[in-house]
């Protein structure tokens, strides 16, 4: 029974990996030249501060909640990042952590007013995304390019992998916010306290786990996760601009879903959130080397794969099973 039972919570990722290995090998043999090392590296390249929002939405959604404020605050940390650097003469660094800073900050305050003020988190994230909208534009209602040399020199920085393909920075960035994620979500007390939270609330309040604090941590590790993809994204444009990653945060969310985590929360992991973003590259990435497809069909076509996740996970939702074994390990300490 339990088997059973492990397995049903597996099935939903185990099928967004098959389902990214069936499309990447049907492109390989479709697309001369798609098999090979520097396209598969493109993935990350080109969607290191999606798999980033990505891990920190992951989280937000395993508690049954919903972050929609995640494109407007990664265009505000850009803006921010960008102004005080080119502007106003910023150290870069000090200028990347205060953003950072910035975008925690915001995502414990709307941590906050979910958690203690009651406010529904679509409407709190709602609240945020139009805050962070409207200050990019008090910055700056222009583009800002950065030509700060420590951050051009970061950004066109590639490390080979002999003479057949390299990556950047911004994909190191993003896999140890990947590894770090996934270690948080299954190997920490705050992370069973997540999935608790989760798939349980008033049995996760009646164990006296600590769930006021973990709602608040929980959206200012996805504030801070939207502070990095941010800086991500601005050294992938080496700019900031207020109407960047317009409606973003609906491919966030799609990468989740479409990694197995179930939007009522408590099952999913944090490893499936990374195929989901790998899904939407290899759907770009057809689209691209196809030629005869508009860009928007990738939109379509990863608006269907929610679709059909949703009603999968529809499916499995009956007899959910909860995920607080070894929760009150450590519970004293």
């Amino acid at each position: 029974m339990s088997r059973l039972k492990i397995d049903k919570k597996l099935l939903p990722v185990m099928v967004t990996i098959g389902l990214f290995v069936i499309m990447f090998t049907a492109a390989s043999l479709k697309y001369r030249g798609f098999f090979s090392l520097q396209v598969f590296l493109n993935l990350f390249i080109d969607n290191a501060f999606l798999l980033i929002s990505a891990v920190g939405v992951t989280f937000v959604i395993l508690t049954g909640g919903i972050d929609i404020s995640v494109g407007a605050v990664m265009a505000l940390v850009g803006v921010v990042v960008a102004f005080l650097v080119e502007r106003a003469g910023f150290n870069p660094y000090l200028a990347i952590v205060l953003g950072i800073a910035m975008a925690t900050l915001l995502g414990a305050g709307m941590g906050a007013l979910i958690t203690y003020f009651k406010f529904p988190p679509f409407v709190a994230t709602l609240t945020g995304l139009f805050l962070a909208r409207g200050l990019c534009y008090v910055i700056s209602i222009e583009s800002i390019t950065i030509n700060n040399p420590t951050l051009t020199a970061i950004s066109h920085y590639q490390i080979h992998f002999g003479e057949h393909g390299f990556i950047s920075i911004n994909v190191v960035i993003a896999l140890v916010v990947l590894v770090a994620g996934i270690l948080l979500a299954q190997h920490t007390r705050f992370g069973r306290v997540v999935y608790a939270i989760g798939g349980n609330e008033q049995s996760a309040l009646l164990m006296g786990l600590p769930m006021e604090r973990t709602k608040v941590l929980v959206y200012a590790l996805s504030g801070f996760c939207s502070g990095v993809a941010g800086v991500v994204f601005s050294l992938y444009t080496l700019s900031g601009y207020g109407n960047n990653l317009v409606g973003y945060e609906m491919d966030a969310i799609s990468s989740v879903v479409i990694g197995g985590t179930l939007l009522t929360g408590g099952v999913g992991y944090v490893v499936g959130s990374g195929f989901g973003v790998l899904i939407q590259g290899v759907i770009q990435n057809i689209i691209m080397f196809d030629g005869s497809l508009n860009s928007w069909w990738t939109k379509i076509i990863v608006g269907l794969l929610t679709l059909i996740f949703i009603l999968m996970q529809r499916a499995l939702s009956a007899g959910k099973p909860m995920q607080v074994s070894n929760i009150t390990k450590g519970k004293n300490r």
